[in-house]
This record gives structure tokens, sequence and C-alpha cells, in this order.
């Protein structure tokens, strides 16, 4: 990266983390079962609700117990549930038409990241209706209260009931970006296992590294508060102690649990610390190419990291200690490389590769383009990179592939 850029990409992080204790961040308040919604809903006048979900959850039937909860207390709903993987504009005008249409005055995002994220731009088109939604990627630029907006993550991996951001696909472009403002923390977290209990093993993995790689990201990086490190090495400890134990026996309340509560942890890490390169490259690929976004990370997360070299050593070892996998007294580098290793491990355990087969090669520069004005200058990473740096990930994917 050249000296200019690198000096404006630090200055800007430098007062974006001095600025972190006078920003009006806030945590949903956490419910622990979806039956508690309805009684939330009739304390704020609220009958009447649009449920952002997708096709996926309707048919394995996850939405019975809400839907009968809203019934028993008179409360009204319409459901949109064509949110895809990586949520389009489309998917967003969709929604808040039918928004509109039913006279709703609250917004449910249930699933993963991509109904959850959909659900807060949803409730930013309703607030701010004449306005595009690309014109408001980046940060800051909502300024407005959305209407109530509860989140029920069924999988534990985005943290997204827990930050500030919605990460939207250009149904045109493919470019994928991201919406940052504080409206978006979505005002309740609905944190319940029974519905994550039908996730299969390999997406119950995918989206579980997707957590470890929002609370690794947001521990490495220059931009950690006291408050943030603590959660990003509870995140990293629940995820060791119970990923596997969750992959193995999904019906396992007790690990289902802690997975949602690790993945909360890091939601509350990575919304104020911000995360790195890992998930600037993956929305990349996510965008393009429909990669879901928990398995790009997963696949990325151990080449970043060996990628940054020493100088995140000593974080990673207190990962490392965290997760149970080294001593306090462990030698720095060991403990570090053990760590990197333990990702490994996992990945090959459960069954995630090395590669992403629908790279081309020709994409390479302009996904790099992407990845680097994502990241640069918002992303407190411990080594700067421009997008001829980035290239190398892309080519990573691909050569490996190839051997």
């Amino acid at each position: 990266m050249n000296p200019l850029k690198r000096t404006y990409c630090r200055t800007f992080q430098t007062i974006l983390k001095l600025s972190i204790p006078f920003l009006p961040y806030r945590k949903p308040k956490i419910l622990g079962s979806i039956k508690a919604i309805p009684e939330i809903l009739k304390k704020k006048k609220i009958n009447s609700v649009l449920i952002v979900t997708d096709k996926g959850l309707m048919e394995l039937g996850l939405l019975d117990r809400m839907k009968q909860a809203l019934s028993d207390h008179n409360i009204s709903y319409i459901i949109y549930d064509d949110t895809v993987a990586n949520p389009t504009t489309v998917n967003v005008y969709e929604a808040a038409e039918l928004y509109r249409e039913h006279g709703c005055t609250a917004i449910i995002g249930f699933g993963g990241g991509s109904s959850i994220d959909c659900a807060k731009a949803v409730g930013v088109k309703i607030v701010k209706p004449d306005v595009s939604l690309a014109t408001m990627k980046g940060i800051l630029k909502v300024h407005k209260k959305l209407p109530l907006l509860l989140a029920v993550p069924t999988t534990a991996g985005t943290g997204s009931e827990a930050t500030i951001a919605a990460v939207i696909t250009d149904a045109v472009t493919r470019h994928k970006y991201a919406i940052n403002d504080f409206p978006l923390t979505p005002r309740y977290a609905v944190l319940d296992p029974k519905v994550t209990l039908s996730l299969p093993p390999f997406i119950t993995a995918t989206t579980g590294m997707d957590a470890l790689t929002h609370a690794v990201e947001a521990y490495i990086g220059n931009s950690t508060t006291p408050g943030t490190r603590k959660n990003a090495l509870m995140a990293v400890e629940l995820i060791f102690n119970n990923l596997e134990t969750v992959y193995q026996d999904g019906s396992n309340l007790e690990a289902r649990r802690n997975m949602l509560k690790a993945s909360y942890y890091a939601g509350c890490a990575f919304t104020k610390s911000y995360v790195g390169y890992v998930h600037a490259v993956a929305h990349s690929l996510g965008g393009e190419y429909n990669i879901p976004h928990g398995l790009a990370n997963a696949i990325l997360l151990p080449f970043v990291l060996e990628a940054y070299g020493e100088c995140i050593y000593p974080k990673l070892a207190e990962l490392a200690v965290a997760a149970g996998i080294a001593e306090e007294e462990s030698p720095t580098e060991e403990a570090a490389l053990c760590f990197i290793d333990a990702i490994k491990a996992m990945k090959k355990e459960f069954g995630i590769g090395d590669t992403v087969a629908e790279i081309r090669e020709q994409d390479i520069p302009r996904l790099a383009h992407y990845a680097d004005k994502e990241a640069n200058p918002l992303y407190p990473v411990p080594v700067l990179m421009d997008a001829g740096e980035l290239e190398q990930f892309y080519y990573k994917l691909m050569a490996h592939d190839e051997e």
C-alpha cells in the first residue's frame, strides 16, 4: 500500500477508535424464547408485524411456534419469505412494499444473517422511502429511528442481531455492500435454541465458523476496547467448547444455546471493533458467486491469519488460551500457530475445503478492488493491504483447486 493511502487509513481508524466511547452504541435486549415476543408487541401497542424470512425455514415449519404465539394474542402478521442467501435490493423493496400495504408497525427478522439483514434494510426503506439503498452504504447515513425491529436468529453465526450493519447485494451489479448506522441495531434479540435444532450439521459448522471469524477479527484488530476484547474471548471459548458438540449432535439444546450466546457476544465485539480482510474478501465472493458468507469466512480465515504474520501472534496466543488449546505460559509463537492449526483442523473435521471452485481468474482484479474499497480505510486491520495485495487470497483459493 502506498504511504499516502496507508497514512489516510491509519488516521481514519485512529479517529474512529477515539470516538467509540462517544458513539450511541447499544445492545439489544435479550429474550430467551419466541413466546416472549407477543408481550413486547402488546406493550408497545403493535397489532400488525412484517416477518422477514426465507422459504426453507417456512417449509421446515420453524415459524409455526411464533405464528401461533402471535395469533393467540390477536397480533396480525404478513410474511415475506423470498429472502435469498445474500439478500438483494429487490428483496428489500418487495418486503418494504408488503409492510406498507398491510399497515405494519414492527418488523421481525427470522432466520440467518440474510433474513435479519434484509429486515434491517426494510426498516431503512420505511423511514427513508425516497433514498436508494446504494446511497446509504458506508457509515452513518441513515440518521433516523427505524420501526421496532426484533431479530430471531435461527443460525448461531452472523451476530446480525447485535450489530449496526446490514449487508445487501445489488440485484443488478451483484456488488455487495454494508449499510452501517446505530438505528439498525435490533431492539430485541430472541436467542431461542429451539429454532436452531433443525439446522443441518454443515450449516451449523459454517455459521459457527462465521461467529469465530467475527470474534477473531474483532480481537486482532487495532480498535478493540476492554468490552469487545472480553466479548471476543467469551465467544471463542464458547465456540471451541460447543461447536463440535452441536455438529455431532444437533439436538443438544444446551450446546445450541451456548452457540447462540457465542454468536451474540461475537456480534457485540465486531459491531464496535469491526472485522478485517477475511470479511472484505468473503463479501466479494458472496456478491459475485453467491457463496454463503459463513462458508467463505471459514475457508479464508486461516489464510488471512497466516498472511498477517508475527504481529498478531501475541493476540492469537491469548485466543488459544481462551480456546483451551494452549497454556498461559506457552511460548507466544507456539500458541499462536496452535490456534491457526486448530482452525484448520476444525475445517477438516467439518468438511470445509480450502477452495472456491467458482472463482474465475479474470474476475480477481475486480473482486480485489471491491474488497479494498470495503475494508480501507474502515477496517482497523493489523496489517494494511491494497487491492493488489488482496489478490493473493483469491489466487490461493484457486491454486489449491489445481494441485
